[in-house]
């Protein structure tokens, strides 16, 4: 019998469409093992018995990056930015986030992951941000991806700020997607100079917050990506001790 049942963390599988492979980012499951989780991998899956297995079993779940949310989620046209879709991740995310708000099984959603949990519950998205949301903040910026890239304002109150303490926050940043109008429910807690949504968390559930920055990339040398990646799994280590 183990002595120190550690969090089990279910990370949502990126998809390559050129060779029809799943495939990870190392930092998710890095930062997930870094603050205590166990991670895995999902499968892709719609089955909703599958899909209602995996929340029986997964103590927290980390809605990860990838493609643009498809426009049919939040009840858009298609634009002709948007271009790189995955309908049977955008299909398998939004139930299994209905699930998870059911089971109120924490959840931490990562660029995408922002996008999909504000379409999926009823919030829009800008399809292309250089032109809807046209400004100086570089929001697609080049590698390194560990490094700030722009800056955003953290607001007071919200679970975010007490965490790290802080009114301004040095970000990365590598998306043309993002946060328009915020889903119900839905409450912001960063925005970026030019006032993009750049966080969000739902306060009726235990832990769904979503960041549009990449702690995944960053956390090796950043304290406040870390934070982040240990409050998620203490939260998944709460439920999974309240199970």
């Amino acid at each position: 019998m183990l002595e120190h049942k550690k969090p089990l963390i279910g990370i949502l599988p990126l998809w390559d469409d050129k060779r029809e492979s799943f495939w990870m980012l190392p930092g998710y499951p890095e930062g997930v093992s870094e603050a205590g989780g166990l991670p895995v991998i999902l499968p892709l899956t719609e089955e909703p018995g599958e899909l209602r297995q995996l929340v029986a079993v997964c103590d927290g779940f980390l809605f990860t990056g990838g493609h643009d949310v498809s426009p049919w989620v939040y009840g858009a046209e298609q634009a002709p930015e948007t271009t790189q879709c995955c309908e049977r991740r955008d299909r398998m995310e939004a139930a299994l986030l209905e699930l998870a708000i059911e089971t109120d099984t924490p959840v931490l959603g990562i660029c995408r992951g922002i996008q999909i949990i504000n379409a999926a519950l009823g919030g829009t998205l800008y399809q292309h941000i250089p032109r809807e949301l046209p400004s100086g903040v570089e929001h697609h910026m080049k590698p390194p991806y560990d490094v700030v890239g722009h800056q955003v304002t953290l607001v007071p109150n919200t679970p975010l700020w007490e965490l790290l303490g802080l009114e301004t926050l040095g970000v990365n940043s590598f998306h043309h997607q993002g946060v328009k109008d915020t889903a119900p429910g839905l409450t912001v807690m960063a925005r970026a100079e030019d006032g993009l949504v750049e966080a969000l968390y739902r306060p009726e559930s235990h832990f769904l917050w979503a960041v549009q920055w990449h702690p995944e990339y960053s956390h090796k040398k950043d304290a406040n990506s870390r934070k982040i990646f240990s409050a998620f799994v203490q939260a998944a280590g709460g439920a999974e001790n309240s199970r």
